[in-house]
Parts: C-alpha cells; sequence; structure tokens
C-alpha cells in the first residue's frame, strides 16, 4: 500500500466536495465500529479463558469493584426505580446517615452507569460488568475517530490501533475493577478531539460541552485526561502552527475551552472537594519508583503487578512507535517532537514531583500508576502520525524491533515476565513486523489486516485472563449476587421499620457496603468520602474498620443499636434480631459538652447517659445472666467463652481494627474468657446488664420525639411541649446539617440542638457543602458559553 493510499483525504485548505466529506465520515464509523468489535472480542474472550463470572465460577469482584462499586451502582438502581431511601443529596442507608452527592460525583456520574436500571436488581452484577465492557467499546471507537480526525488514513489501521488504546493493560488489568476509571479513558481521546477543534476554531460550544460531559463523569480521571490532552495539543500546536501568535491563540482557546467546561461542573466537584478534606485520612506512603526491569517487563502481554504501570498496548502498536524515529517518510522534527513526548512521558511515571502532578498531588492509596492511560492514548496518537505517512520501511521495523527486544531483554531481570508472556511478545512482534511490512503490497491488505487484528485479540485476551489470576491470588474477592442474597434481601424487607427505627444488614459482612446492596439503615460505610467524625465516633464506641479508618463495619452491640435507633439486626443465620431502639431524635439534660475517652464501654454510657456496664466479678469471668464484650481492636485471633463458641477478631494495625465482639451470655466462672493465641496488649472485658439498659431505654424514650418523619435530605420531629436541655439526632455530625434554619451543632460525634423549652417542631436539612457556591459559578461559566456560542470565532484553515 501506497504512503496516498494511508492517507487519501483532503486538507482543509482544499476541502472535498460533499461525497467525499460523506464518505470520509463513513470510513470513520466503520473505523469506530471496528475498533469496538475488536475490544469487545478481546475483552470477552479473557474472561472466558479465565473462567470469571458471567463465563464460569471464578468471582469477578475483586477489592473495591465487589466492596463499592457494585453496592453503589445497587443503589444507583433503586434511586432510579424510587426504592432508595434519600436522593441525591443524602443517602439514609449508609453510616447511619451520610452526603451523597460526593459519592455519586466519584462513583456513578457516568453517562453510561443508568444502564444498570435496565437490568433486574438481582443481576446487578452483570449490569455492572456489561457497562464496563460498553466504556472500553466507546473508548477504542472515540480514539478510532480521533486518529482520523487528526489525520487521513485507512479506516480500519485507526480501528486496530483504537483497539489497541483501550485493550491496554491499564484498562483490562486495572480499571476492570475499577469502572469508573474507565470514563478517563473515553475522556482523553475525547479531550484531544476538543483540542483539534481548538486548533481550528470550531465547535466551541460542543467542545465546552465535551469537557464538562467528562469531568462530570470521574474528575479524577478527566484530570489526567486533560493533563494528557494539553501535552498532544502542544506537539500539534508546534508542529502546526507557525509563530508565537498564532500558537499562543489556539493555546487560549483550548484552555477557555476547559475551563468553561470545568466551571459548569462546580455543583458537583466543589462538594466533592470539600468532601474529600472532611474524610477520614486514610493512608498515605512516599512514592518509590518501580524497578525498570518491571516497567520494561509490563510491556509484555500476560504480566501482573499491583505496583508497577501496566505498559501493555500491543505489539503491533509498539513497534510502530520504536519505528516512529526512524520512519523517514515523515520530517525529522516530526519524529523528534513525537518520540520526545513518549519518552518524556514515560519518564514522568517513575518521578516523584511528575508522580505527584499526575495525581492531583496526593500520592494515591493503593496503584501508585493510575495515570498509565495516557501513555498509552500518547502511545497510540504517535503510532498513527508514523502510519499516516505510509507503512515503516525495513529499516525502520528492523530498528523498532531491536528497541523492543533490548527492553524485552532488560524486562529478564524482573519476577514478573512469564514464559508465555515472552512467547506472545515475541511471536506478535514477528507478526506485526511482517504484516506492516506486507502493507506496502495492496493486495496483501486484507491478510496483513487480519493478522494485526489477530494478534492484538490474542495478548489482549491473554493479559486480560493473566490479570484475573493475578488479582484473585492477592485481592480480597466477592461473590456474584446469589440466592443467599435475595433471601437476606427480603429478610431486611420483611423487617423494615424505617422511620421508626433502622434496620441494619449484620455482621459479619458481605462487602464494606452491605446496606446499599442488601438494604436497610445500617452502620457500615466504605468510601473515598467516609467522614471523619463517622469513623472516629464509631471507632470510640468499640466499632472496627478496613482500609485504614474508610470502611467502617456495623457495631453489633444492644447499646449502640438502641442509641443509632436499630430495631432489627440480620443475623449469620437469615433471622432477624429484634432490640430496644430510641427514635430517631431524643432529648438529654443541658450541661458542658461531654467528650469521649479510652474505653468504648464508658463512651457508649457516655453517650447513653447511663451506667449499663460492670466490671467482670473475675478478670476474666462476666456475671452470671449479664453479656459479655471483647474490646481487643489490635487482636487477630480467635476469642470465646470457655462455654462458647469461637468468635474470630480482625485487628490488623492501622489497616484493620477489630470490632468490640459480643461473646454470648455468661454462666459465671464456666464462661470463662478464653484467647486462643497470647491476649493483645490491649483489651478489655466488660459485662452488659440487659436490665438496666431496658430502664436506660426506657427513661429516654419518655422525653424523645413523639414522632419523626425523614424525607430524601431533611428530617422532621415532634417533640414534647416544654422541652428543655438538647436534641440529640441519632446521624452523625457531618458539615451541611442546619436545624432550625441555623447549622446544627454536635454531642458526641451526632447532630446537637439546643432547646429552649418552646420548640415543639424540630426541622433539620442537609444541603451538601459548596453546592451553593458551585451552582453560582456553573451559572457564570453558562452565561459566558452563552455569549459564546453567539458570536463564535469563524473557523481557521488547517494543515
Amino acid at each position: 500500500m501506497s504512503t496516498s493510499q494511508l492517507a487519501p483525504h483532503p486538507t482543509p485548505e482544499h476541502p472535498a466536495p460533499a461525497p467525499a466529506r460523506r464518505s470520509g465520515r463513513r470510513a470513520g464509523l466503520f473505523g469506530s465500529a471496528f475498533a469496538a468489535l475488536v475490544t469487545a472480542v478481546a475483552v470477552c474472550s479473557g474472561d472466558a479463558v479465565a473462567r470469571v463470572f458471567p463465563y464460569g465460577p471464578r468471582h469477578r469482584s475483586v477489592n473495591d469493584l465487589g466492596n463499592q462499586f457494585v453496592p453503589f451502582h445497587a443503589h444507583l438502581w433503586d434511586l432510579l426505580h424510587g426504592r432508595a431511601r434519600g436522593g441525591l443529596l443524602f443517602n439514609w442507608q449508609s453510616g447511619y446517615g451520610t452526603g451523597f452527592l460526593p459519592d455519586l460525583g466519584t462513583y456513578l456520574t457516568s453517562p453510561f452507569a443508568p444502564l444498570v436500571a435496565l437490568f433486574p436488581r438481582h443481576d446487578i452484577d452483570l449490569a455492572v460488568y456489561a457497562v464496563t465492557v460498553l466504556k472500553m467499546t466507546v473508548a477504542a471507537a472515540a480514539m478510532a475517530w480521533l486518529l482520523r480526525t487528526q489525520r487521513p488514513g485507512p479506516w480500519w489501521a485507526a480501528g486496530l490501533l483504537g483497539a489497541s488504546y483501550a485493550l491496554c493493560g491499564w484498562s483490562v488489568i486495572e480499571a476492570s475493577y475499577n469502572p469508573m476509571w474507565l470514563d478517563g479513558l473515553i475522556a482523553f481521546p475525547l479531550l484531544c478531539l476538543t483540542g483539534e477543534w481548538a486548533l481550528r476554531a470550531r465547535r466551541p460550544l460542543l467542545g465546552v460541552l465535551v469537557v464538562a460531559v467528562c469531568w462530570t463523569a470521574n474528575f479524577y480521571t478527566a484530570y489526567m485526561a486533560t493533563l494528557g490532552a494539553a501535552l498532544v495539543l502542544v506537539v500539534r500546536v508546534v508542529l502546526t502552527r507557525e509563530g508565537t501568535r498564532e500558537r499562543v491563540r489556539v493555546i487560549g482557546r483550548a484552555a477557555v475551552t476547559t475551563v468553561l467546561g470545568t466551571a459548569l461542573t462546580a455543583p458537583l466537584l466543589l462538594p466533592l472537594f470539600l468532601s474529600s478534606k472532611q474524610a477520614y485520612p486514610g493512608w498515605s506512603k512516599q512514592f518509590s519508583p518501580a524497578p525498570w526491569s518491571d516497567l520494561f517487563a509490563r510491556l509484555l502481554p500476560a504480566t501482573y503487578s499491583f505496583n508497577s504501570p501496566a505498559l501493555f498496548i500491543g505489539t503491533g502498536t509498539l513497534l510502530l512507535v520504536t519505528a516512529l524515529p526512524f520512519h523517514r517518510a515523515l520530517p525529522l522534527r516530526t519524529r523528534l517532537w513525537w518520540a520526545g513526548l513518549v519518552a518524556a512521558v514515560l519518564l514522568s511515571l517513575q518521578w516523584a514531583p511528575t508522580h505527584l502532578l499526575w495525581h492531583v498531588f496526593a500520592t494515591p492509596n493503593g496503584s501508585p500508576y493510575r495515570q498509565t492511560f495516557v501513555l498509552a492514548g500518547i502511545v497510540v496518537v504517535a503510532a498513527w502520525t508514523g502510519l499516516a505517512a505510509g507503512p515503516p520501511g525495513a529499516g525502520a521495523l528492523a530498528a523498532g524491533a531491536g528497541v523492543l527486544a533490548a527492553a524485552a531483554a532488560w524486562a529478564a531481570g524482573s519476577a514478573l515476565v512469564t514464559g508465555w508472556g515472552y512467547a506472545l511478545f515475541c511471536g506478535g512482534l514477528a507478526l506485526t513486523a511482517g504484516a506492516w511490512w506486507a502493507l506496502r503490497d495492496r493486495r496483501l491488505l486484507l491478510p496483513a489486516a487480519a493478522v494485526l487484528a489477530l494478534a492484538l485479540a490474542a495478548q489482549a485476551s491473554a493479559t486480560t485472563a493473566y490479570g484475573h489470576k493475578g488479582k484473585l491470588a492477592g485481592l480480597d474477592d466477592y461473590p456474584s449476587w446469589g440466592r443467599a442474597d435475595s433471601s437476606r434481601e427480603r429478610a431486611l424487607t420483611r423487617a423494615d421499620g424505617w422511620p421508626a427505627y433502622r434496620t441494619d444488614a449484620g455482621r459479619p459482612a458481605l462487602t464494606g457496603n452491605d446496606p446499599l446492596l442488601l438494604g436497610g439503615e445500617g452502620g457500615s460505610y466504605y468510601s473515598s468520602h467516609t467522614p471523619d467524625v463517622f469513623t472516629r465516633t464509631m471507632a470510640a464506641l468499640g466499632a472496627g474498620w478496613t482500609s485504614r479508618g474508610r470502611s467502617v463495619q456495623s457495631l453489633d452491640n444492644p447499646v449502640t443499636d438502641a442509641l443509632f435507633s436499630v430495631g432489627a439486626r440480620l443475623k449469620p443465620d437469615g433471622r432477624i434480631a429484634r432490640g430496644e431502639a430510641l427514635p430517631l431524635v431524643t432529648v438529654r439534660p443541658a450541661g458542658p459538652p461531654p467528650g469521649f475517652g479510652e474505653s468504648p464501654f464508658a463512651n457508649q454510657e457516655l453517650l447513653l447517659g447511663a451506667k449499663v456496664y460492670e466490671d467482670p466479678v473475675a478478670p476474666l469471668v462476666c456475671r452470671a445472666g449479664t453479656d459479655a464484650f471483647l474490646w481487643a481492636p489490635e487482636y487477630n485471633a480467635t476469642a470465646r467463652l470457655a462455654d462458647g463458641r469461637p468468635f474470630k477478631l480482625n485487628g490488623n494495625p492501622p489497616k484493620n481494627r477489630a470490632a468490640l465482639q459480643p461473646l454470648g451470655r455468661s454462666h459465671g466462672p464456666a464462661s470463662k474468657l478464653v484467647f486462643d493465641r497470647p491476649a493483645p496488649a490491649v483489651w478489655a472485658l466488660s459485662c452488659l446488664d440487659r436490665a438496666k439498659l431496658t430502664a436506660a431505654v426506657t427513661a429516654l424514650r419518655g422525653a424523645a420525639a413523639t414522632s419523626v418523619r425523614v424525607g430524601d435530605s431533611d428530617l422532621t420531629a415532634t417533640l414534647p411541649p416544654g422541652s428543655t436541655g438538647t436534641a440529640v439526632v441519632a446521624v452523625p455530625a457531618i458539615a451541611g446539617w442546619s436545624c432550625q434554619g441555623r447549622p446544627a451543632g454536635s454531642r458526641l460525634g451526632l447532630l446537637a440542638v439546643p432547646l429552649d423549652g418552646r420548640t415543639t417542631t424540630l426541622h433539620c436539612g442537609f444541603t451538601p457543602p459548596g453546592l451553593a457556591a458551585g451552582a453560582g459559578v456553573a451559572a457564570l461559566a453558562a452565561l459566558l458559553v452563552a455569549a459564546q456560542a453567539a458570536h463564535p470565532p469563524p473557523p481557521e484553515s488547517f494543515s
């Protein structure tokens, strides 16, 4: 195939007649469709080979996919079907009540997320999987469209490169179980497309809307995609525009588009950023670059590592990029700029200052190479730049193959490489080199294209399958929805009494967000936005956590159940245990604000306002008839009463904190506490007197609200006439609550409102901090966009 056949389209200075433009659009659609098809086949084939859901018995929901994304999408399903507790601003189901807008913006504002509502709820795992594959195919299609927008070339080649981008190692290994990141995979080619429009002074309004959609879908990866698209635009401007003024004008147009588009998302982004500041700090660590042997190993198919960048992108694409500096059909200046950009972004992955820049100046919890998809996109754009000038010659292909061979040799020092990986890499290199060379003969176009597609699909499928193997071996995994889940859901529905009392999904938990997945209004909650006040309050009361405090577990304790109005709790055997629950709003005596101490038992009594625990009659024995509770937050083993069953405590500081554990009813000396391993350094045994708890609850109920009505993000309580002291609402005192027209106060981590004796109706409402200011910013941006649309700049010629 000749160069002219690879680049058949006219430039904007010499526009083609309408039929030619229509033909170009059709070819672009063919390329995007081809990219989507190859991507879908490769991803589904890899999943089928690994025998993971929905193609086999192995669990697909590893780590945050099962712990966060599936439950949050289940909650979205409930919202869209009118079944959820709460609305877009507040979530009554998790953490005894927490803001929802930041979670919505972090996990669920993708345009594809609402598609889960088309599936039955019990197929939520399948729905999330379908959306995940759809996002990958859309990313492939968007990249193929971008490539043909930048430079003319054959639609099938654009499709293959688009598919190689969507099938990069980062996508099929890491983002596949963090599906919100896949919106960034789509955003990168779309944001590069807005750069092309800025280059030509075209579609300013559409460009702003595209930026707004990308930043709404997932701000985190959209930020990275924006940085990458800016780098691509700089190279495009340098190579296609002459003169400082002209270049600055293009960059200015792109900057205005980006700022206006981002400003339109301020009602979502500003509350989200403020919420992240108020979240429990979790874990922070110093960035440590991966060994270079590991980095080069990740270029190969069928490798896996949590702590190195998943650089695989298909040998055919890698060969085009490494051949680019030697491709003499391109001007030297073009070769140097694109090769230099690829090298610079690759190096930026390994340097701490640029690592922080890519990750919004904070080393992430977990995988430290979340920006890898941007490098994959830049590699594909550079590869297309070379291919659009014609297939590389024998010398360029040989030189490129030599560079890849050197990288593979360096990778031999890594423990990450596998025999299968080397076989797929070497076989793919030989086949794709031959295919790219064969394209010089037009008669071989079809078989060469088929070889390139099959090589890409085989390598990507193998990488997908091998990634599943690595994830299942090293990460927690969670079963898909089954009969047991349906049974739990039905039990919680039957026990529902909201808002008279809460229903808790119980312990041990299936996921960190069981209330969203199964139902009820429980205490467990796992999010990047878990409020600091909630984590600290629950820890003071004896709750356990994982994920360094971001995943707070429900606390199985009758005192806290009473305090948080939990009247029904699901037990592991499927039965519902009933408890003495106070109303959501109680009234406490006036006095100086108390503070928590070290003992969770004393803290519970402080919040309850009565003494209900007693010390053991001997160091390891509770009085007969009382309930024994063990607090050992750092203990990681089993403990039991001598005549009872063992209970596992999961303490592993600082990652995990063991919850205060009920051990059962004491029968005196026969119920001595037994540790199955040496006793931990910090622990306490306390004995609950149920009669005293009943009396305390009865006393509080006498002065509590006589009725409570709950809306999507507010509540109204009717109080007894003449109520004085402090009204305490059994909701964490997160920022955003106001009661009686004033910001709500806090008492021991819960909402508190002073009473003057005249208040008989208490109204509290929740507005996410930053929502009003964000709406103002968005309104101003909308006015500027409207003004820009009314006076668009004239389109510019382009070469």
